[in-house]
């Protein structure tokens, strides 16, 4: 796609220059045959505005009034990308995106957005990069049949509060489900889809039972699927039990390793169980399978949980290892590994999450202390490339939302089989920290951009 990127320029000086009226670098106007002085419509966003066209000799630039730049949003020094559709006399500059985050600490002028501030700094310098502008706004300002939107963005080194069009773009970033299940959240998407057509991406959470019960659709996935069942009662957990030397239940909305329970059976008839929470885990010996379920019983009332199969797993100095492959689409609207990182558990744990200790290490450093040969490691290390990218695409197929990444939570058992243990649809952007701290734009944000560049078609 043939793209040009413009400057944008707030000037209110000229005699001609009303709200109506923009002036154009006369080589972008020849290059896209835009007429001048006769009106066409410009688009932002979801914002149109009838205009004349003035051309002159300037670089690369369009300039407008602050009156119609307030009114759609525009700062001056914006870089944008622009075409002009002859056929609708239209010409479209951006693309504007949109983020929804959870909250914003407006008294803090360091970190209006707490820990995800850096993440969305990064966003803003991706998008000078691409040629776009991004906002970002929280639940409270999503409301029913909206047209403009107040957001936040970076520019002329602060942030501030602005009035924008819908936008063309909008990522999901609510780390909640309870903002994201919201009644206004859930109709401000509805509408922008629908009135808008706005695409959105990264549209909901995912939760354990929905992903298991959709691969298991795809027949070509059953390889990388460990059994795995919504827990209902104390039969199922006894067919699993028979099956199995270790089992876990994880709960279906958790992250982070929050309340994973891992049973050991041991010998004779006794059960270990191994309980996670913020302190550690917690150890409890049972004499059967029967106790096991009735210290159970209580959490089922309050929680539903995944029963899942224990695998084998590879280890690194005694302490289990897995992987989070961070797959995203990208320029051309396909799936790609952004990266692969190994992680493995704390001591005392066996749940690999760095909020619960664990450490990240690159694929090879993990693959390293496990016994495999050296072909073997790099046969591993290709499958899970190949399995991280057949998840993505099965979900993609099977369930019928909108994601643009995921956060891919594979294992290798100690055969060198490859097993998804969980898809993430808001990966953390922390979790995926290149093992270096240099500060550049990392690549997992200019996917981000360039798929929210190519959605929005330009």
């Amino acid at each position: 796609m043939t793209r040009t990127k413009v400057g944008i320029s707030i000037q209110g000086t000229s005699i001609y220059l009303d709200d109506r009226t923009v002036v154009l670098s006369e080589a972008i106007a020849k290059k896209w045959k835009v007429p001048s002085n006769q009106t066409i419509t410009m688009r932002f966003g979801s914002a149109k505005q009838d205009v004349k066209i003035v051309t002159a000799s300037t670089s690369n630039s369009l300039r407008v009034n602050p009156a119609l730049a307030s009114k759609i949003g525009l700062h001056h020094g914006a870089q944008l990308n622009l075409h002009y559709r002859q056929n609708a006399s239209t010409l479209s500059i951006g693309p504007l995106i949109g983020v929804m985050i959870s909250r914003v600490y407006a008294s803090s002028n360091d970190r209006p957005f707490g820990a995800i501030t850096a993440f969305c700094k990064e966003m803003t310098d991706a998008c000078d990069l691409f040629g776009a502008i991004v906002c970002f706004f929280p639940p409270d300002e999503m409301r029913a049949n909206a047209q403009t939107l107040s957001a936040y963005s970076y520019s002329n080194g602060s942030w501030s509060k602005k009035t924008f069009p819908i936008p063309n773009v909008i990522y999901n970033r609510l780390t909640s489900r309870k903002y994201e299940n919201m009644a206004n959240v859930q109709q401000f998407m509805k509408d922008a889809k629908a009135r808008h057509a706005t695409d959105i991406f990264n549209e909901k959470y995912l939760n354990k039972t929905e992903v298991f019960e959709a691969l298991r659709k795809d027949n070509t996935l059953h390889g990388y699927l460990p059994e795995s069942y919504l827990f209902k009662n104390y039969q199922m957990l006894k067919s699993m039990a028979a099956r199995h030397p270790v089992l876990f239940l994880k709960p279906i909305t958790g992250s982070l390793g929050k309340g994973i329970i891992r049973i050991r059976k041991e010998a004779g008839d006794g059960f270990t169980c191994h309980f996670t929470n913020l302190a550690g885990v917690r150890k409890q010996s049972f004499s059967s399978l029967t106790a096991v379920f009735q210290a159970l019983s209580g959490k089922l009332k309050t929680q539903r949980y995944q029963l899942q199969q224990g695998l084998d797993l590879i280890t690194s100095d005694g302490n289990p290892v897995d992987f989070r492959a961070l797959v995203q689409r990208g320029a051309q609207g396909q799936w790609a590994i952004t990266s692969i990182v190994g992680r493995i558990a704390g001591t005392q744990h066996f749940v690999s999450n760095l909020a619960r200790g664990g450490s990240l290490t690159t694929v090879p450093g993990a693959l390293a202390k496990s016994s495999f040969s050296s072909a073997t490691r790099v046969s591993v290390s290709g499958r899970l490339r190949k399995a991280s990218l057949d998840i993505a695409k099965g979900i993609e197929t099977q369930i019928p939302n909108h994601f643009g990444e995921l956060g891919i939570d594979l294992a290798v058992d100690k055969m060198g089989k490859v097993w998804l243990l969980e898809v993430n649809s808001k990966p953390s952007k922390d979790d995926n920290t290149p093992l270096n701290n240099e500060r550049k734009i990392r690549p997992s944000v200019k996917q981000i951009v360039q798929y929210a560049r190519f959605l929005a078609k330009f």
